[in-house]
C-alpha cells in the first residue's frame, strides 16, 4: 500500500514538472505556436482554426509578456470576429519576410504559407509581384513607400558664419532694407514739411536730419526709444506705423529663428536618392532578402541601379538582418536605411534623433498573403475594405503611430519669404503714405493762414514755403549770411 501510494505521487509530481518546463519553454520560444484565440463575438467551438505566420516588428508584432501584441495583433483579431474564426499565431522561423533562395525555394513567411506551415501571413509584408506568382494577397491594409532614414546630426548641414541671417530669405531681408531706408527718407522728408515740425525755417534748425532719422528708424528696430521725438501728427503717423512694424518683424525673425535652433539643421543636404548617391560619408543599407533590396535590383533607373550595385558590392556590410538593427545602426553610426517608410515614420517618431527624408518612391501595401486559391482571400480582402471604410484602419495607424516626442511639422522648415510678410509691407506702405498726405495737409493749411494774412495766392505761398523747406541747409544758411553782410 506504502509503495502504491509512493508510485502514484513520484508520478503525479514528475507529470507536473514536465507540464511547467513545457509552459515555460513555450514563453521563451516565440516560434511555437500560440493557444488558439477564442472568437471575440461568443464560443468558439465548431469555428476553424488557422494558423498565422508573423514577423517580429515594432509595432506590428511584438512581444509583452506571454502575449503578442500591436497593429497586426489588432487587426487579426478584428478581422477573425467578423468572419468568425480562431487563430494560432507562430513568429516566422528564419525572421525573413520571404525571398527567393538560391535553390529556388522561398524562405520566411512566403515560404511558410507553400509548405503550408500556417495558412495566413498577417505582418508588414509588402504585395510584389514575385510573390503574388507564388501566394495570393488581400486588398493592402497599409500603404506606404520607400524612403531614406537619417540621423539629424549626420543629415544636418554645418551652420555657417551667418547662420544668424537664416530665418529670412536674401529677398525678405532685401525687402527690410529697403523699408528701413524708405521709411527714414519720408521721416526726412514729412518732418521738413510739416509746419507743427518745423515751424521757422529760416530761424531754427530742423532735429530731423536724414542721420536723425536714420537713427531713429534703427532704434525702433532695436526696440528703444530714439531722439528726436517726433510732434506733428504726420511724423508721429509715419513713427507709429514703423513701430508695428517692426514688433511684427521681429516676433517673425524670433519664432523663425527659434525653430531653426530647435530642429538642429536648415534643410536636409539629403533630399532625394540621387543626394545619397552623391554623398560619400553616410553608408547605406536596407533589408537583407527585402522587397526594397529587389526593387533597386530590378528598376531600370540609373539611380537606383546605383543604390543596388553599391549594396551588393558591399552586402556584407551595408545588408542588415532585422528592422531595429537598422534602426540601431542609424542611431549609432554613419548610416542611412532604405526601407519602408511607414515604418520609418514610426521610428522617427519614437526616436526624436532620426529624420526620414521627404523623397517617398515605389507606392506599395502591405496584404494579408494566403496560399493560392484559398477561400480565405476574398472573404479577407472584404473584410479589410469594411474595416478601412469604418475607419477602424485609421484608428488602429493613429493607436500605434503615436509619437512620444515633441517633433516639427512635416514641412521642412524655410526661410520667410517676401509674400509671408507681404501684408506687413503693405501696412507700411500705406502708413507711410498717410504720412506724406498729413504732411501735406499741414503745410497746406498753414499756407492758407499765411496767404490770407499776406493777402497772397494761396498756391504762390505753398510753393514758397515747399522750395524753402526742401533747401539745403548749408545754402539756407549761406543765403542767410549774404543777405546780412549786404544789410551791413
Amino acid at each position: 500500500m506504502d509503495k502504491g501510494l509512493h508510485f502514484t505521487i513520484c508520478v503525479v509530481t514528475a507529470v507536473l514538472l514536465l507540464r511547467e518546463s513545457s509552459q515555460a519553454g513555450e514563453e521563451k520560444d516565440p516560434e511555437v505556436l500560440a493557444a488558439p484565440k477564442p472568437d471575440p463575438r461568443g464560443a468558439g467551438e465548431g469555428l476553424p482554426t488557422l494558423t498565422v505566420t508573423t514577423i517580429l516588428e515594432d509595432p506590428y508584432v511584438m512581444v509583452r509578456g506571454a502575449e503578442l501584441e500591436g497593429y497586426c495583433m489588432d487587426l487579426l483579431a478584428a478581422l477573425a470576429g467578423m468572419l468568425r474564426f480562431q487563430y494560432r499565431v507562430r513568429v516566422v522561423g528564419d525572421g525573413q519576410y520571404g525571398a527567393v533562395a538560391a535553390g529556388g525555394n522561398w524562405s520566411g513567411m512566403i515560404g511558410e504559407i507553400l509548405r503550408r506551415e500556417a495558412d495566413i501571413a498577417v505582418a508588414p509584408l509588402t504585395v510584389t509581384s514575385a510573390r503574388e506568382e507564388v501566394v495570393s494577397f488581400t486588398t493592402p491594409f497599409l500603404q506606404t513607400g520607400i524612403g531614406i532614414l537619417l540621423r539629424k546630426d549626420t543629415a544636418s548641414q554645418d551652420m555657417s558664419f551667418f547662420h544668424f541671417l537664416s530665418p529670412f530669405s536674401k529677398e525678405t531681408w532685401t525687402a527690410l532694407l529697403f523699408a528701413y531706408l524708405l521709411t527714414c527718407f519720408c521721416l526726412f522728408l514729412v518732418a521738413r514739411l510739416s509746419p507743427c515740425e518745423w515751424n521757422e525755417p529760416k530761424n531754427e534748425e530742423n532735429h530731423f536730419t536724414f542721420l536723425n532719422s536714420l537713427w531713429f528708424g534703427a532704434g525702433a528696430l532695436a526696440l528703444q526709444g530714439a531722439t528726436p521725438r517726433p510732434q506733428a501728427l504726420s511724423v508721429r503717423v509715419i513713427a507709429v506705423v514703423w513701430w508695428l512694424f517692426t514688433l511684427a518683424l521681429l516676433a517673425a525673425y524670433i519664432a523663425n529663428f527659434t525653430a531653426l535652433l530647435s530642429s538642429g539643421s536648415e534643410q536636409l543636404p539629403i533630399q532625394t536618392f540621387e543626394d545619397l548617391v552623391k554623398q560619400r560619408n553616410l553608408e547605406f543599407g536596407t533589408l537583407e532578402g527585402s522587397s526594397t533590396f529587389y526593387y533597386f535590383k530590378n528598376s531600370k533607373n540609373p539611380i537606383h541601379q546605383m543604390i543596388y550595385e553599391y549594396m551588393e558590392k558591399r552586402r556584407e556590410h551595408v545588408l542588415v538582418k532585422t528592422y531595429q538593427e537598422a534602426v540601431q545602426r542609424v542611431m549609432d553610426s554613419n548610416y542611412a536605411f532604405i526601407g519602408e517608410s511607414i515604418s520609418q515614420d514610426l521610428a522617427a517618431a519614437r526616436h526624436c534623433n532620426l529624420i526620414r527624408a521627404p523623397e517617398v518612391i515605389g507606392a506599395r501595401g502591405f496584404g494579408i498573403a494566403t496560399t493560392q486559391a484559398s477561400p480565405w482571400t476574398k472573404p479577407l480582402s472584404i473584410a479589410v475594405l469594411k474595416l478601412r471604410e469604418s475607419g477602424d484602419l485609421d484608428y488602429l495607424r493613429n493607436k500605434w503611430w503615436e509619437s512620444s516626442c515633441l517633433r516639427q511639422s512635416r514641412d521642412r522648415w524655410g526661410p520667410l519669404e517676401p509674400p509671408a510678410l507681404g501684408g506687413l509691407f503693405l501696412t507700411l506702405g500705406i502708413g507711410l503714405a498717410l504720412g506724406i498726405l498729413a504732411a501735406l495737409a499741414e503745410l497746406s493749411s498753414s499756407s492758407r493762414r499765411a496767404a490770407a494774412h499776406a493777402k497772397k495766392s494761396c498756391c504762390s505761398v505753398f510753393t514758397e514755403e515747399i522750395c524753402t523747406r526742401l533747401r539745403i541747409k548749408g545754402a539756407t544758411r549761406q543765403s542767410q549770411d549774404t543777405s546780412g553782410k549786404a544789410n551791413a
